[in-house]
């Protein structure tokens, strides 16, 4: 349950990516755009291969709870700390 649970967050994640990135031709291909903050939100472009990493899928499940697939932006939204998303992203760098 928790597989087919997991493989439709990611599917999910990935028709908003297609639909969002139609209306943002400057996001290159292969990457995304997401908005991070709890309260002021910023925008970043990350590498699609972020899907695949456990720590972001763990980010993209905390998104579905707190916004389901309604997203206040406009575009994917991660409720979590500017800093501790920029921490995430550069350990997600080197691995």
């Amino acid at each position: 349950m928790t597989n087919f649970r997991l493989h439709s967050l990611v599917a999910n994640a990935k028709q908003m990516i297609r639909l969002h990135n139609k209306h943002q031709p400057d996001v290159p291909r292969g990457y995304l755009a997401v908005y991070v903050g709890e309260i002021q939100k910023k925008r970043f472009v990350v590498p699609l291969s972020y899907l695949d990493q456990p720590l972001f899928q763990d980010l993209l499940r905390r998104s579905e709870e707190e916004y389901g697939f309604n997203y206040p932006m406009g575009g994917l939204t991660i409720p979590c700390q500017e800093k501790a998303f920029i921490d995430l992203t550069a350990l997600l760098q080197i691995s």
